[in-house]
């Protein structure tokens, strides 16, 4: 099966970093995810029940960074995608975090996972 629900800049703000700066402000990240899921069913079906709900994974991941403030973006990264996996029963993801701003000179910064089958 190669289908998949993605869901692409997805912005938090957050207090995240390992600088003592880092961790008296917010801070922006954004976050890309692809999902593994059988899309035939919600496709047949027309039923958002059958479908994997893209507006609560976001919100499922809006609220991990809300209650958690980690210092790495390898920790963000490798929560959110446990979380993802364990609420929505999904198979694969790919998640890519990414921190604008970071590095003078650079657009952004960032970690890409992939997880599961």
């Amino acid at each position: 099966m190669t289908d998949t629900v993605f869901i692409e800049g997805l912005t938090v703000e957050t207090v995240i970093g390992d600088y003592d700066w880092e961790r008296e402000v917010q801070q922006r990240l954004e976050i890309d995810l692809e999902m593994k899921w059988n899309n035939r069913m919600p496709g047949l079906s027309d039923d958002v029940t059958d479908a994997l709900d893209y507006a609560a994974v976001s919100e499922a991941v809006r609220r991990w960074f809300g209650g958690h403030q980690p210092r790495l973006l390898e920790k963000a990264a490798e929560a959110v995608a446990a979380l993802i996996q364990n609420e929505f029963e999904v198979e694969w993801l790919r998640l890519t975090l990414r921190k604008p701003g970071a590095v003078p000179g650079a657009r952004n910064v960032g970690v890409r996972i992939e997880r599961g089958i």
